[in-house]
């Protein structure tokens, strides 16, 4: 962490682009100066290797380049300066460009430049943006952005609970004025998997990839910061995942879900935004009546382990016709099994 002061300010910075930006702009605030008046912002996914996409882009001489790591590079140009992240998935990468520029021109011409590097490898299906939120040791708000593909296949074998089938139901909460989802049940049973779903549905509505402010750390919810970032924020989705103690009832000592429910019937409901919570607790009695109360609660869907017959039924549906991958699943095998495990074993 580095600290800069101008006219007797402290500023708090978290890495070497931002101190390297800010001290820019005071130097031309400074001087009466408007350096980069104009904020451009570029994200994509790339099947390539992180480092050689970065190395690419790096070595272009159309900037000067300072790589920073494996994973992030400044690119400073006449009249721009862009910071780069990136992060490694399984079969791609996901890359952010933040640009800062003296016009216009500028930033859309950078931009088209960095992103004509990953070619044909650039991926077209469509994603959505996680915006990953975090408390620091020292008690600040952090995050990190992702970007993942939205090509999750939910099978309606996997939530029987779910009546109609899987896609319908996430068309009727997309569609629907309350605000609220609560996805309820042991782990393993398909709720990152449905939420994901449900954001991959919302990236193909937009035409564009949806983003979802997320968080499983209660640190971060504990104070205001994070509830004014999605309010005034552009997110379309607030996903707090493994949110156990702060769906209890409020009659048991729970602090936190009064944010919640201030912010669930007011501008976000006005522009169709969705809070999605994901818990492990088991029973009905463990949910804030004032979450779930009908205006505000779409559902409250409790997913779990399949019996042995919806296990097979699930398997068969996965496999395709694949015998092989069920012999995992012989007929005379009576246990229960979670999503996790049934894919796993189809594997």
């Amino acid at each position: 962490m580095d600290k800069l002061r101008f006219s007797g300010l402290t500023k708090q910075v978290w890495d070497f682009a931002d101190l390297v930006l800010k001290n820019r702009f005071a130097q031309a605030l400074d001087e009466g100066a408007a350096r980069y008046p104009i904020f451009r912002e570029l994200r994509f996914a790339a099947r390539v290797e992180l480092e050689v996409l970065l190395d690419a882009i790096a070595l272009d001489p159309a900037w000067r380049a300072e790589r920073l790591g494996a994973a992030s590079l400044i690119l400073d140009g006449e009249g721009v300066f862009v910071a780069t992240y990136g992060m490694r998935k399984a079969d791609y990468c996901s890359v952010s460009f933040h640009a800062w520029a003296a016009d216009i021109a500028r930033a859309e011409a950078t931009l088209k430049r960095i992103a004509d590097k990953a070619g044909s490898t650039r991926i077209t299906e469509p994603m959505f943006s996680i915006d990953w939120n975090f408390r620091t040791a020292d008690g600040q708000l952090e995050s990190a952005s992702i970007e993942e593909l939205a090509t999750d296949v939910l099978h309606d074998a996997a939530y029987p609970e779910i009546k109609g089938g899987v896609q319908a139901f996430i068309a009727r909460y997309l569609d629907a004025p309350e605000t609220v989802l609560v996805l309820q049940g042991p782990p393993g049973t398909g709720k990152t998997r449905l939420i994901r779903a449900i954001l991959g549905e919302m990236s193909r509505r937009k035409g564009e990839p949806a983003q979802a402010l997320y968080t499983g750390d209660m640190k971060a919810l504990a104070a205001d910061e994070i509830f004014v970032k999605f309010i005034t924020g552009s997110d379309d989705a607030f996903v707090v995942e493994d949110a156990d103690h702060l769906l209890k009832p409020r009659a048991d000592g729970n602090e936190h879900l009064h944010r919640f429910l201030a912010i669930a019937d007011g501008v976000v409901r006005a522009q169709g935004r969705k809070i999605i919570f994901s818990t492990n607790l088991p029973n009905v009695g463990d949910l804030d009546d004032a979450l779930i109360r009908p205006g505000r609660c779409f559902a409250r869907v409790h997913v779990r382990n399949l019996t042995a017959e919806e296990a097979r039924a699930l398997a068969l549906d996965i496999a395709a016709g694949d015998t092989r991958k069920l012999q995992a699943l012989a007929a005379e095998d009576t246990r229960k099994r979670s999503l996790a495990e049934i894919y796993r074993e189809l594997r």
